[in-house]
C-alpha cells in the first residue's frame, strides 16, 4: 500500500507543482482523491496504470480539485480501458460529470457509477472502509477517511507443523480464525496464529479551515494529508479563503495523536515549502512537505 502525490499546488499550477490530486494504491486497486485540472498528466507520469479497478473521491466542486476528473475519463477511453470506475463527490457530482461527458461528446468505453456523499460510511469493501466528514471551505466540502480493516496476525509456520496440521484448507481456516479439527485432534487459531494487526488509517483533508470535528475525526490516523495552503504568518489570508495554515495543520494533527502528517495544497507564492515547515518543527514530531510524484510505502 502506497500514497502517490499526483498535485501539490493551490488553486493555479505552478513550474514545479500540479493541482490537488493524491491516490492511494492498495492490492492492486487506486483510490485517488481529488483530480484538479491536468492530473492525468502527473497520472500517466506515476505509472499507476489505466485499467486498474478505481475510484475517485472529490472533496468539492472548485475546478483545482474535479476538473481533471474529465481530462481522466476521456484519456482512460482513449486507452480502451473497460474497468468500472467509481466517482463520489458532494451534491452536483453527477451533474457536473454526466453534463460534460454529454457536451464534449467523447462517450466512455467504460462504466462510471457516481454516489453523492454526506457524513458517515460511503463506501465498504472487503478490505477497507472510506469514511465523509463536513470540512469548513468556502463551498460546500467534504474530508475522506480511510480505514484498513484488521488483518489476521501472523501464522506461525513451525508451531503447525509441529502440532501435525495438514498443509492447505486446514492452514488457511485457522489464519481465517476459524477452529480445525483432525483425527481425534482440535486445533483453535490462538494456538498458531498472532494477535490481529490494526489495519492503517489515512486521513485527507481537502480544503478546509481546522475544525474540532476534523479533529475528532482524523484520530489516531496513521497518515493525515492535510491543507496547508499559508503560512501563519498571513493567517487572515486562510481564513478569508477558508484554508488552513502550515502550523494549524500541525496543531490539529497533534491534538488527534497523528501519527505522521503531510503537508500539501501550496500557495503559488511559496518556492519551497522551508518556511511552512520551520513554523511546524516544534508542533508535530513527524511532518514532511508533499510535492508531486511523492510515494509514502505505507508500512
Amino acid at each position: 500500500m502506497k500514497l502517490v502525490f499526483l498535485g501539490t499546488s493551490a488553486a493555479q499550477p505552478t513550474e514545479n507543482r500540479g493541482l490537488s490530486s493524491t491516490c492511494l494504491e492498495k492490492d492492486g486497486e487506486i483510490l485517488m482523491f481529488d483530480a484538479g485540472e491536468g492530473a492525468q498528466v502527473s497520472y500517466l507520469k506515476s505509472g499507476l496504470g489505466w485499467n486498474k479497478k478505481m475510484k475517485i473521491f472529490v472533496t468539492h466542486l472548485h475546478g483545482d480539485h474535479c476538473i481533471g476528473v474529465l481530462g481522466l475519463l476521456q484519456t482512460m477511453t482513449l486507452q480502451h480501458r473497460t474497468e468500472p470506475m467509481e466517482i463520489y463527490g458532494p451534491d452536483g457530482i453527477d451533474i457536473f460529470i454526466g453534463e460534460n461527458v454529454r457536451i464534449l461528446n467523447f462517450g466512455l468505453s467504460f462504466p462510471v457509477k457516481i454516489t453523492v456523499v454526506t457524513p458517515g460510511l460511503v463506501c465498504e469493501e472487503k478490505t477497507y472502509s472510506v469514511y465523509v466528514e463536513e470540512a469548513e471551505h468556502s463551498t460546500l466540502a467534504f474530508s475522506y477517511l480511510f480505514q484498513e480493516k484488521d488483518k489476521p496476525g501472523k501464522f506461525d509456520l513451525q508451531k503447525a507443523k509441529s502440532l501435525g496440521i495438514p498443509e492447505g484448507s486446514l492452514w488457511h481456516d485457522l489464519q481465517m480464525g476459524k477452529e480445525v479439527t483432525f483425527g481425534n485432534k482440535t486445533v483453535k487459531p490462538s494456538d498458531v496464529v498472532g494477535e490481529k494487526r490494526p489495519g492503517k488509517k489515512i486521513g485527507i483533508s481537502g480544503d478546509t479551515r481546522p475544525t474540532k470535528k476534523l479533529e475528532v475525526f482524523f484520530k489516531n490516523c496513521d497518515y493525515l494529508s492535510f491543507d496547508s495552503t499559508f503560512s501563519d504568518k498571513i493567517k487572515e489570508k486562510a481564513l478569508e479563503t477558508g484554508h488552513s495554515t502550515a502550523k494549524e495543520a500541525a496543531t490539529l494533527a497533534k491534538n488527534a495523536n497523528v501519527s505522521n502528517l503531510i503537508l500539501t495544497h501550496f500557495s503559488a507564492r511559496y518556492k519551497d515549502e522551508t518556511e511552512l515547515l520551520e513554523e511546524v518543527k516544534n508542533i508535530h514530531g513527524s511532518v514532511i512537505a508533499a510535492r508531486d510524484l511523492l510515494e509514502i510505502e505505507i508500512k
